[in-house]
């Protein structure tokens, strides 16, 4: 069976507006230009994958039942455009958390690459034909990690630019509209060489 590209995109400051620990629907609004990309990135018809960082389980501000209604209205916001989120991928971890259980280091929390690792052994994906779109430099790490190409959505989340080769995106834009672009861009010209 052949391997599937897919897109990769962080949760808050790319898809929805940054507001820190938001597990609450009514308070879930999309980020500027959000709405417009996941649109056109659903025209690809490749899968949507959420990587997220939710270290909020391991402070003990929320718990997996937020976090499952969360994620669930967050299938039905990509619905209102018109694209599918395929499954999202989550690390609870944090080193400096109280709950004894997710206070630790992992291989999950990004900037590692293990929710990519994981989506692509369960979901069959080719990593090297894959993206990942993010809004701090933590997210083009855990791409490049994976081997796929990376986009940065340059729109002020990103505060300490300590750079490495790991941390240099391939693309970066301004919001998601023209991240989508750059993708479908570049999605495009390799159907077409294939």
């Amino acid at each position: 069976m052949a391997l599937s590209p897919a897109i990769f995109l962080d949760k808050d400051g790319t898809v929805l507006q940054d507001v820190p620990y938001n597990v609450k629907p009514a308070e879930m609004r999309f980020a500027s230009g959000a709405a417009e990309g996941l649109e056109a990135l659903a025209g690809l018809g490749l899968p949507l994958f959420i990587v997220s960082n939710q270290p909020g389980i391991a402070f003990g501000r929320f718990d997996f039942r937020d976090l499952r209604r969360m994620f669930r209205h967050l299938r039905g916001m990509f619905k209102e455009v018109g694209a599918e989120l395929t499954a999202c991928y989550f690390c609870p971890h944090h080193p400096d958390g109280r709950v004894t259980a997710y206070a630790k280091p992992c291989d999950c929390r990004k900037p590692a690459a293990g929710m990519l690792l994981r989506a692509a052994q369960k979901h069959q994906l080719d990593l090297s034909a894959s993206w990942m779109i993010g809004d701090i430099l933590h997210d083009v790490e855990a791409g490049r990690r994976a081997g796929c190409s990376t986009v940065l959505i340059d729109n002020g989340n990103e505060t300490e630019w300590q750079m490495s080769p790991w941390r240099e995106p391939h693309h970066k834009v301004a919001d998601l509209a023209q991240a989508a672009r750059v993708v479908v861009e570049s999605v495009c010209k390799v159907r077409e060489v294939v």
